[in-house]
């Protein structure tokens, strides 16, 4: 940056001995990085290449002044930057500074800017001007702070457990563990990076440790080892190390994830077992309370397991899609500075795909905790299973046969279409993989009548009618202790990093959740076959809530109506803001529960209100489009949320609340609104 600051002020006092001043103008304005010069103490933009001007928003610049061409940037101390280098006639470097400027729809958006300011001399030395190189950093800053959020995150996942986790690169370098091992062991944090962790073993374990641990190292063997660790009361306590190996696309190891889970009173017990039988009649009784315990934190183990390989597949994802993302916004940039915009649009459509892909995972997590949000319709089994026809035989190839076995007059049900599909479309992509050498998948439909059937230790079906939905294949099937498991959380028989195990019990959960339940048919060399049955809805039962219209190509611009945004998050809510006053509408905004009820109370006419559902200050956004409709009956509501916990599906289609899952594209929003106030 210094360098190319110094280089600015030799173009502008040699270019006048070798070019005129038309060339002079010519050069500046169709050089593809944004520069401008600023005259006299006032800081007049006497010229602006056609860059600049883009940048700013084609603003008119020339003969005005900074404080008044940009008056945003102005309140952020550019000015006073200015006179600084004007004075001193030292060249600065500013970072960062946000324009807003209005886009091709003439909604207000905000840049980040880089600025490179540069004295320009007269004959006599005196400080006659600036030179200004300007470059859009709205990218880089936008890249910065979504690596920042995913570090967070995994943090935040690895400190919610009770388990002892860590990381180590390829070469077995310790340099992460979570906050559960400092609390366990007592050591300072950062003192056991490395391989200072030995240090805490016990000196006999020590010698075996390493050797196993070096042995996972060369030949890429999951880690599995019991050693003593010394606890932060100072004894040493058995322990239970895991690891497993996350490689790369070419199979490399990359990085290794492990727990270390406590088993003292396993290995307690395990001693009183092997005691003679006179010992263990004296102390059954005692130890009885410990063997329950010990086996309670023995399933722990198993399911921290399974945490430690959930850990290393979403990192694996994440990590895949944030270079996706990061990737192709450092390309955006180059091509940018570099004047080649031509090719923006593929690399901007790569890192959206990127981000859609994160958005699947997150809705994934949701759904076998039951938590997503779900936009229930009446559904025509046949024609969805029809409908995705073409999809599953392109996604299974050539070497699969598809069949589909239709129930004339299957029932409807009502249910989230999209989820529904979702589901589908997993297990023929499971059924795809059970089958490497060919097969057939079968798709079905079928109306059965089941009993009230029990589907956990608290939980029944009640008897009725449903709708099965079939995805059969003729592949390898699944040992029974495989199909008691399949629907767990994070269960999965694939390699680390190829499959996180949310699969079937996204299935599961998406089932359950809309009133059915999943079922698995298996038996090893014969093939398997995933059903999810959907109650039955009769015609008396409504259709549910419309669909959102898809083949419009433009949203009209409002009429003046009065909408309210109430979002905690700054960036959400500028955002929503900012897209609604763009086409026309009067919009007040909150970050509170309360806030919202005061700006509800404040405002005379109110046409729709806009909130998340999870606000801080103890009002949700549920609770509060209950209070405003106790005022206002009629008023039109839209949820936005990406974690529903509060808000049943019946509750809202009762309530005519219209609800948009997180992430929502900008467009579909305001496609929703639009459609929302058009109805009386």
């Amino acid at each position: 940056m210094k360098e190319r600051a110094d280089e600015a002020p030799q173009a502008a006092t040699a270019a006048p001995s070798r070019f005129g001043i038309e060339e002079i103008e010519r050069l500046f304005r169709d050089a593809p990085a944004a520069a401008a010069w600023l005259a006299g103490p006032r800081h007049e933009f006497r010229f602006a290449n056609d860059a600049y001007l883009r940048l700013v928003g084609r603003r008119a610049l020339v003969g005005r002044t900074v404080a008044r061409s940009l008056p945003e940037i102005a309140a952020q101390g550019f000015v006073a930057t200015l006179d600084q280098v004007f004075a001193s006639g030292e060249a600065h470097v500013g970072t960062e500074v946000v324009l807003q400027v209005h886009d091709g729809d003439g909604a207000l958006t905000e840049r980040v800017v880089d600025f490179v300011f540069q004295p320009v001399r007269d004959e006599q030395g005196q400080v006659a001007g600036i030179f200004i190189q300007a470059t859009d950093a709205t990218q880089r800053v936008a890249a910065q702070a979504a690596l920042r959020e995913s570090e967070a995150k995994f943090r935040a996942i690895t400190n919610s457990v009770d388990q002892m986790i860590w990381s180590t690169r390829a070469d077995g370098f310790h340099d992460y563990y979570n906050d559960r091992w400092y609390e366990y062991t007592g050591v300072p944090y950062g003192s056991t990076d490395g391989q200072a962790w030995n240090d805490v073993f016990h000196p006999d374990d020590r010698k075996r440790a390493w050797a196993v641990w070096r042995h996972s190292l060369a030949t890429g063997e999951p880690y599995h080892i019991e050693y003593r660790l010394r606890h932060h009361s100072g004894e040493y306590r058995w322990v239970l190390g895991r690891a497993q190996p996350q490689r790369d696309e070419q199979g490399r190891i990359v990085r290794w994830f492990g727990t270390c889970t406590d088993i003292q009173d396993i290995v307690d017990a395990r001693d009183v077992l092997a005691s003679s039988r006179e010992q263990l009649e004296r102390q059954v009784q005692l130890r009885t309370q410990q063997l329950l315990q010990a086996e309670g934190q023995l399933r722990q183990a198993h399911k921290m397991e399974a945490i430690g390989q959930l850990t290393g597949g979403i990192a694996h994802d994440f990590n895949n899609m944030l270079q996706g993302i990061v990737g192709a916004l450092d390309v955006i940039r180059k091509l940018e500075s570099t004047g080649r915009s031509a090719g923006i649009p593929r690399f901007v459509d790569m890192a959206m795909n990127s981000a859609q892909r994160a958005a699947a995972m997150t809705h994934r997590l949701l759904a076998f905790a039951r938590q997503q949000p779900l936009a229930p319709q009446r559904v025509d089994p046949n024609e969805l299973v029809q409908s995705l026809r073409e999809l599953v035989r392109r996604t299974c190839g050539e070497s699969i046969v598809l069949a589909v076995e239709l129930e004339p007059k299957v029932w409807a049900t009502r249910c989230d279409p999209n989820q529904l599909e979702s589901a589908l479309l997993n297990l023929a992509i499971n059924a795809r993989d059970a089958m490497p050498e060919g097969g057939t998948l079968t798709l079905a439909t079928a109306n059965v009548q089941l009993p009230a059937t029990h589907v956990g230790p608290n939980d029944v079906l009640p008897a009725g009618d449903f709708v099965k939905i079939s995805v059969g294949d003729t592949g390898t099937g699944m040992p029974a202790d495989v199909i008691d498991r399949a629907f767990d959380p994070f269960f999965t028989t694939k390699p680390i990093g190829q499959g996180t195990g949310l699969g079937l019990s996204m299935v599961y959960g998406f089932a359950r959740q809309s009133g059915g339940l999943a079922q698995i048919d298996s038996r090893l060399g014969e093939g398997t076959t995933v059903s999810i049955l959907l109650p039955r809805v009769r015609a008396e039962e409504g259709e549910g809530p419309a669909a959102l219209p898809v083949g419009e190509l433009a949203i009209a611009r409002g009429g003046g109506e009065t909408i309210v945004v109430v979002e905690d998050d700054e960036v959400v809510r500028t955002l929503a803001v900012e897209a609604l006053r763009g086409l026309g509408y009067t919009v007040h905004a909150a970050a509170t529960g309360p806030e919202g009820v005061r700006l509800l109370d404040e405002l005379g006419s109110v046409h729709l209100l806009l909130s998340d559902i999870g606000l801080p200050g103890g009002i949700s956004g549920k609770q509060l489009a209950d209070t405003a409709r106790s005022a206002r009956p009629q008023l039109k509501v839209i949820l936005i949320t990406g974690y529903a916990q509060e808000a049943t599906d019946a509750d809202l289609l009762a309530q005519r609340i219209e609800l948009l899952r997180k992430p929502v594209l900008i467009g579909v929003l305001l496609r929703k609104v639009q459609d929302l106030l058009r109805v009386p």
